[in-house]
């Protein structure tokens, strides 16, 4: 199986499992393989798997082409990893484009126009492919034809181009915002979830092998524990733990006790939570009586942009129980203010957090 990189800047987050390349061929072949190429070697999303693997099945004994597929969920669980996997599986090229960089209809009829049978065409980011673009992909994805416009005004004629049965792979954060007509032309729809803490000891363990790292099963287990439910953040963090264990230990031999000193270091608490997330739940509760708060005064009052806040910091927050999001805004839950060492009571509590001025907790009723 061949890739194909339609768009030279469509390889950015989900390239994170990858890693950074070493000095060596050896280091930067043990990085770029960190990415599975099979499905067996995929750890975790079980129901996902079991389904990829009978749809193709199915596909290859008829000698067709996959339905369309989309994969959804948080960044960094590996949606470009299984388009990657999906491909290899079915013995076919990979072109892979961002939903924002296909800015022109023309753009999208080169990239389909030079698909071979059975190639699978991935998109990341589908929702936010501009509805002219979707509306060329409706009768690419439904029909295997494109129709084209060629020329202007009276002289317009319309041009319909056969297309070879191919497979669309798209990858979204935000099904919400897709349409639901391009969301429809999807014959296979699967969600990844965030992983448990023993799927991501495994991953951890796996990428230190193929690494060089000596890695002790405790300290697989504090890595995977502050990982945020990610195995991109899992690698991540790995690779950092390793460096430090190298510079300051003088070691590739990662125990318990230094992957706690190295993510103490990096400011990644016994949680997973790092210093934008203790932020986050710490504004609300300093600046807004604990919420409920309107996303857009959060995004104003962190800095950060509201699509930022909702796609990488409140999953998991939501998900460990720490925020909650209700119709009237944002509200820290009670295990948010134990987690950051706050008193929490049904009447009023006195808030202070180190470098903040302490307010009154009122919690709201609701009418």
């Amino acid at each position: 199986m061949s890739e194909r990189i339609v768009d030279p800047n469509s390889d950015g987050e989900d390239f994170e499992e990858s890693g950074a390349g070493g000095d060596s061929s050896h280091s930067a072949h043990a990085e770029s393989s960190l990415r599975p190429a099979f499905l067996e070697e995929y750890v975790g999303q079980k129901k996902v798997k079991d389904n990829l693997t009978l749809f193709m099945e199915a596909a290859k004994q008829r000698g067709d082409a996959l339905d369309h597929v989309l994969l959804a969920g948080p960044p960094g669980l590996g949606k470009t990893t299984l388009a990657h996997i999906i491909a290899h599986e079915m013995g076919s090229q990979i072109h892979t484009v961002t939903g924002p960089n296909v800015e022109k209809k023309g753009d999208l009829a080169a990239i389909l126009t030079n698909l071979q049978p059975r190639d699978v065409l991935f998109i990341d980011e589908v929702h936010r492919l501009q509805k002219t673009i979707e509306e060329v992909l409706y009768g690419a994805m439904e029909d295997f034809k494109l129709d084209l416009i060629i020329g202007q005004g009276p002289a317009a004629k319309t041009l319909r181009l056969d297309l070879p049965k191919f497979t669309l792979v798209g990858a979204t954060t935000r099904t919400g915002l897709l349409s639901s007509p391009l969301r429809d032309r999807f014959g296979v729809q699967m969600r990844l979830d965030f992983y448990p803490i023993d799927e991501l000891e495994q991953i951890v363990k796996r990428s230190a092998k193929l690494l060089d790292i000596e890695m002790e099963s405790s300290g697989a287990n504090e890595i995977a524990r502050r990982s945020r439910g990610t195995p991109r953040i899992a690698n991540r963090l790995l690779k950092r733990v390793r460096d430090f264990a190298q510079v300051r230990h003088n070691t590739l031999k990662i125990t318990r006790d230094i992957a706690r000193a190295a993510l103490a270091l990096f400011e990644v608490d016994d949680r997973g939570l790092d210093n934008m997330d203790r932020k986050f739940l710490a504004t609300i509760i300093q600046k807004f009586d604990g919420g409920p708060v309107g996303i857009d005064t959060l995004s104003s009052a962190l800095g950060e942009e509201r699509d930022t806040l909702e796609e990488v910091y409140e999953p998991f927050l939501i998900q460990e129980g720490l925020l909650q999001r209700t119709s009237r805004g944002r509200m820290a839950t009670r295990t948010a203010f134990e987690h950051l060492g706050i008193p929490f009571t049904r009447e009023s509590s006195s808030l202070s957090l180190p470098g903040m001025e302490p307010i009154i907790y009122e919690p709201k009723r609701e009418d």
